[in-house]
């Protein structure tokens, strides 16, 4: 255990969440994604899990550390439902918020469709999957910069 770092980040996460770079994507996932055989794909080639069942309660403990790019219109990216293009998930809806509360600011957040979020999932740096069960519980994320060193 570590001081000031959320629980839910393990060993596995933090090396991942580290090792980053500037705009390297780190995607999100539910429970119902077939997170495993996409990781395979991604640059780290590895799956990390994070124990919670709630995307919004892991996507806080992410963005307690990383830093959300500001430099690109698709730093946030989420799979459009399908059959209901445009809608907003109540999952999706919840990770909103806490994105923008982490962010200071509202973040804008592209909607793509199913086989364009597993494609940049596959091509993603890390591939993190939660126990969230409710659909479109998925988010991609590109790492941002620290502008000034941390207080």
């Amino acid at each position: 255990m570590l001081k000031g770092i959320d629980p839910l980040l393990d060993a596995d996460l933090l090396w991942a969440l580290a090792a980053a770079g500037h705009g390297d994507a780190v995607a999100l996932v539910d429970a119902n994604f077939p997170a495993e055989a996409l990781a395979r794909d991604s640059v780290t080639g590895r799956l990390c899990r994070i124990g919670t069942p709630d995307s919004a309660d892991a996507l806080r403990a992410i963005l307690s550390l990383m830093p959300v790019d500001t430099f690109v219109g698709d730093a946030a990216v989420t799979m459009d439902p399908v059959g209901a293009p445009g809608s907003i998930p109540p999952a999706v809806a919840e990770m909103r918020r806490v994105l923008d509360k982490a962010e200071g600011r509202a973040v804008a957040v592209t909607p793509v469709d199913r086989f364009a979020f597993y494609a940049a999932t596959r091509a993603a740096f890390c591939v993190v999957q939660t126990r969230e069960e409710r659909p479109y519980g998925c988010m991609i994320l590109r790492k941002g910069v620290l502008l000034s060193a941390p207080a």
